[in-house]
């Protein structure tokens, strides 16, 4: 990928994959939604030898500005070849089960949002035939579990939405990666206590280029979590709905 358009990009993952990216000589075109994270983000991507960094902040829940963004992002960097979809909410799985509105900001961040943005980018990238979509999805949407269900079906329904897309857009040469992290020691982690599951937002960057370029279609990052997950995808509901997972 070397003209990328990268979402949410002052989240933590998406910082570390943009200084990678940067050291490649890549173009960026940074979105994230506090000018000032973003600037800075920017900045030292162009310090680390970015070829070009343009940044905008922008509220990716406006679901109306995204068509006119990847116009403008394709314009900035004159055109396309990567997208890395990073941005996300873990939510409060106590208060969604209170409120509907607190699950509708969860679905329409993780999945909605993401939705409105890969329609026109797997669009343009069918129509040149090239290209790579990069999406941070869960293990968390590999089952429900009582204690995030909420987070977890935004981030499921992703990963289904991202099979379908990868089937339709194989025959263009589009590559559609699903990355599913488990535990990553970020703010949005910040209350969590933390073990030894946890991984850094680093270690998670190196394996999403490690994906890319090695054509991988699907990731757990750290690779401990898909015999885990495989694990926990196993156990019979009868059994899984008495757990305290």
């Amino acid at each position: 990928m070397k003209k990328v358009l990268v979402l949410g990009a002052t989240s933590a993952i998406a910082q570390a994959t943009v200084r990678l990216l940067a050291a490649r000589g890549a173009s960026l075109y940074l979105v994230a939604r506090h000018s000032e994270r973003l600037e800075a983000v920017a900045q030292d991507a162009r310090t680390r030898g970015a070829a070009r960094v343009e940044a905008e902040a922008l509220d990716l829940d406006d679901f109306a500005q995204h068509e006119s963004l990847v116009e403008r992002a394709t314009a900035a960097l004159g055109g396309l070849d990567g997208a890395l979809l990073a941005h996300g909410v873990l939510g409060d799985q106590e208060r969604a089960q209170r409120s509907y509105g607190e699950t509708e900001k969860v679905l329409r961040t993780n999945f909605l949002s993401a939705v409105s943005l890969l329609t026109p980018l797997a669009n343009r990238f069918e129509a040149q035939r090239a290209g790579t979509l990069v999406v941070i999805s869960s293990v968390a949407g590999d089952r429900g579990r009582q204690s995030n269900y909420v987070y977890g079906a935004s981030k499921g329904a992703l990963s289904v939405f991202l099979q379908g897309l990868r089937n339709r857009l194989a025959p263009a040469g589009v590559a559609v990666v699903t990355v599913k992290p488990g535990f990553v020691d970020t703010p949005m982690t910040a209350a969590v206590k933390k073990n030894a599951l946890f991984a850094s937002p680093e270690a998670v960057a190196r394996g999403i280029l490690r994906a890319v370029d090695a054509g991988q279609d699907e990731v757990y990052l750290p690779d401990f979590w898909r015999p885990i997950m495989f694990l926990i995808r196993s156990i019979p509901e009868r059994v899984f709905k008495r757990l305290k997972l």
